[in-house]
């Protein structure tokens, strides 16, 4: 475990920076954000919040132990309903595998027409999945996917059994595809429907583009239409992202995403209906009207963070260019968060997929891009 040092502080914002490499930055002449004015965070009895409040809340990572190996580039991993077992999505090889709480895989099938490396300039392949909340493998057996064909990103849905994949259906096309791009992450949210990050597909203005897909945080139903109550009527909920891997709620149902960013600055984002969060024209935090600042911010040494969970109240990031897990709790109900820690700085390599196993403060957490068969899932324990 490491501290990152005493951050910048913004309203709701932390800028991610060891005293070393804000020491290094220095000596290159490259300024750390100017500070902006905050009302200092307090606990729910009225008190200030300090570093040492919000660092006993929730635990924190403890004991790392091997769940599974024999991966090449898992991309999410998601329990089912019934908490018995989650699905594996390898994004390089297009297959999906059945994990049990013993850690035995089992592959189940693969997303058909999924597009992998090395079509135009980068991986994509198979991303998100995520089950129907009511699955049961009888009456309900859907389960929907994000993936990657020759021209476009999808979203699909098939059905699952418990045993094998089966009635390939594409829910929503045209999304841009190219690189590593391509957002990803499919959850269902507190208020069941479905939420869906895109990238900007290299092409930053989209964006920005209320007419284009990409770049946006997409909130829809089973069948793909737009979900009820969208702030613009259509399938988008947030715009103005670059690439977005991760979605988690907390426990006041608020909505939490982690963002790849551009050269500067990765993000942490609290994402409201209707949001603009700034993308191309702010990097990080800035000033211009109309936008909304991210909640933290990471240097990409420490950061390029791929997926969010929520454990007790504390924020969980997986770091792929900083091959970290960063720990950020929450301040009680309000939209501040207490100073960030990392964890296993480089011990395992790059680090994505995550999942909380049920009912337990434990986290399964995928390692990513080690080689064929040289990937592995561990066990997180939090204490």
């Amino acid at each position: 475990m490491s501290d990152p040092g005493r951050p910048v502080r913004r309203p709701s914002r932390f800028v991610l920076a060891s005293l070393a490499a804000a020491a290094a930055l220095l000596a290159t002449g490259l300024s750390q954000p100017a500070p902006a004015a905050a009302v200092p965070p307090t606990t729910a009895d009225g008190d200030a919040v300090t570093a040492d409040t919000v660092a006993m809340e929730g635990g924190a990572p403890a004991d790392v132990t091997t769940f599974s190996t024999g991966w090449q580039t898992p991309w999410d991993i998601t329990f089912m309903p019934d908490g018995r077992s989650a699905l594996v999505t390898e994004r390089l090889t297009y297959q999906v595998y059945r994990l049990g709480l013993d850690g035995k895989r089992t592959d189940v099938g693969e997303v058909p027409n999924t597009v992998p490396e090395p079509y135009d300039d980068g991986p994509g392949g198979l991303l998100g999945v995520e089950p129907s909340p009511t699955w049961d493998g009888k009456k309900d057996k859907q389960v929907f996917f994000v993936h990657t064909t020759k021209t476009q990103t999808q979203i699909v849905r098939m059905d699952y059994d418990g045993k094998k994949l089966s009635h390939y259906k594409t829910l929503i096309t045209g999304i841009k595809r190219i690189g590593n791009h391509n957002g990803g992450q499919i959850k269902f949210g507190p208020d069941g429907y479905l939420y869906v990050t895109t990238g900007d597909a290299y092409t930053p203005n989209l964006a920005q583009d209320k007419k284009s897909l990409n770049g946006k945080i997409l909130r829809i139903t089973k069948t793909g239409a737009p979900a009820p109550g969208n702030p613009f009527g259509d399938r988008i909920y947030s715009y103005g992202h670059r690439n977005p891997e991760g979605l988690a709620w907390d426990r006041n149902g608020r909505l939490w995403e982690a963002e790849v960013g551009d050269q500067t600055w990765d993000e942490v984002n609290l994402i409201k209906p209707g949001a603009n969060y700034g993308f191309p024209v702010c990097e990080g935090a800035c000033d211009h009207p109309g936008m909304t600042n991210p909640t933290v911010v990471f240097h990409p040494e420490w950061g390029v963070p791929s997926q969010v969970l929520v454990i007790n109240n504390v924020l969980y990031v997986s770091s792929l260019r900083g091959k970290r897990l960063w720990r950020i709790p929450i301040v009680g109900d309000s939209e501040y968060v207490g100073t960030p820690v990392d964890f296993f700085p480089g011990k395992y390599g790059r680090l994505r997929a995550m999942a909380q196993v049920p009912g337990k403060d434990e986290l399964l957490l995928g390692t990513s891009d080690l080689g064929y068969g040289k990937d592995k899932i561990l066990r997180v324990s939090i204490k």
